[in-house]
């Protein structure tokens, strides 16, 4: 696991923090409530940096190549050790404990309503796209960590999956800008994460092809005199009423699958939401390109990175895939309470060994897909290939969260059914799995 998941200062703060919430005085003097609300206030407040910026688009310099975040320099090697730091301790607690008391509640009514602004603020209180900018331009980021980012999507999405990909749709724009933005561009669009309000971004993938291949976009992108021109139709883009700025995938004739930054105010844009089965927290929308221009800028990476399409891919798979991990793991919590309370012809119905091997089955297959989520996310932070881990990962997830999801409704009987508990939530959520390409990119 990465040592820098955010600036040394916050880790400095953390070590402090962590040593007076675990010291015995605490405990003998009974300040024991005290000591870990200062600890959850020095999270929310430690990852706000600085200044900010006055203006969105317009970056007072470009960035030095030892400004952008690094690559973490890790032994390479085919195995990941799985201890958590102080501080990426400290931050898993801090994101589930926001999942329980803040994400849970309000999932049921988000689910067929919008999502307040008072969400989104509380969110942008934890810094999660701050995180992902470099110290350079008053962001919080230093290293590039996909370990990091899956744990994130882990944890909000043990709360709900839908309101979590929407939590992570900015951290999605800046961690695709990171990865292979140029320097420019990333003094140029970064800097709006840094403010003090949510600032709504999101990345574009996904067309509505019945055999959808990511490697084959429909959407076509054109060079003009100005730079380039515009056309197709991308769905399921989180947050795409919202979004001010989008990274858009189209073919780019002769060259390939590419990113343009598109900026919400391009005429051509047309942005209409979209009702599925699931995910309606979430803001998922149809986005129509009708001969959109934009100027050379806007390629994503210019000619200053060189851009690799099934990275770009491979990286939104194992975000998708630590998004699973997150609600399988709430569905077996739920169900294991639930079977050991309900009672039936007079003793709990987990005695039943068709329940109990249900439960067992469904714990076996959630640290499966754990287990090649994590080691895909680790070669893709050591910098080793990573193509074969993440489909693997992937092709579990995607037959394994579903049949978990089933698994999970199955074992409540009518009451999977109904409204009244949250796995038919989840379960709809799951459904979504193995079709979901390019939401989050680690």
């Amino acid at each position: 696991m990465s040592n820098n998941y955010f600036i040394k200062p916050m880790s400095m703060a953390l070590e402090m923090l962590g040593r007076i919430s675990s010291s015995e005085h605490v405990n003998r003097w009974k300040l024991r409530e005290p000591a870990l609300k200062l600890v959850y206030q020095g999270m929310r407040q430690s990852v706000r940096v600085g200044k900010f910026v006055q203006s969105r688009y317009v970056a007072p310099k470009s960035l030095k190549h030892d400004e952008t975040l690094k690559k973490n320099i890790l032994p390479k090697k085919d195995r990941f050790d799985l201890t958590l730091t102080r501080e990426q301790q400290m931050v898993r607690d801090e994101l589930l404990k926001f999942s329980k008391q803040v994400i849970r509640p309000i999932s049921r009514d988000v689910d067929s309503g919008e999502v307040s602004s008072d969400f989104f603020s509380q969110v942008n209180e934890l810094g999660l796209a701050l995180s992902g900018v470099p110290e350079a331009i008053k962001g919080a980021g230093t290293i590039r960590s996909p370990i990091s980012n899956v744990l994130m999507a882990e944890d909000l999405s043990y709360g709900d999956m839908s309101l979590a990909i929407a939590a992570l749709a900015p951290l999605a724009f800046v961690n695709t800008m990171t990865e292979f933005g140029s320097r420019d561009q990333q003094a140029r669009y970064l800097p709006p994460f840094t403010d003090e309000n949510f600032f709504p971004a999101s990345i574009a993938l996904m067309e509505p092809e019945a055999r959808f291949n990511a490697n084959k976009l429909k959407t076509v992108a054109v060079p003009t005199n100005a730079g380039f021109r515009l056309n197709g139709i991308k769905c399921m883009v989180p947050l795409g009423m919202q979004s001010e700025l989008m990274i858009v995938f189209a073919d780019l004739l002769d060259h390939g699958p590419r990113g343009f930054i598109l900026e919400k105010h391009y005429p051509g844009i047309h942005i209409e939401k979209e009702k599925n089965m699931g995910l309606s927290a979430s803001g998922m929308s149809r986005i129509v390109l009708t001969d959109v221009e934009f100027p050379v800028a806007a390629l994503l990476g210019e000619q200053e990175v060189h851009y690799s399409h099934q990275r770009m891919i491979d990286l939104a798979r194992i975000g998708i895939c630590g998004c699973a991990l997150g609600t399988c793991q709430a569905v077996l919590d739920f169900v294991i309470k639930y079977a050991n309370e309900r009672i039936a012809f007079g003793e709990p119905i987990s005695n039943r060994q068709a329940i109990a091997f249900m439960i067992a089955d469904m714990a076996i297959e959630l640290e499966s897909m754990r287990m090649l989520t994590y080691r895909a996310a680790s070669r893709a932070e050591q910098g080793l290939p990573f193509h074969r881990e993440t489909y693997l990962a992937q092709l579990m997830c995607a037959q394994r969260a579903m049949q978990i999801g089933t698994d999970g409704v199955q074992i409540l009987g009518g009451h999977g059914f109904v409204c009244e508990y949250p796995v038919e939530l989840w379960y709809r959520q799951l459904r979504a799995v193995g079709i979901l390409e390019g939401t989050f990119v680690v």
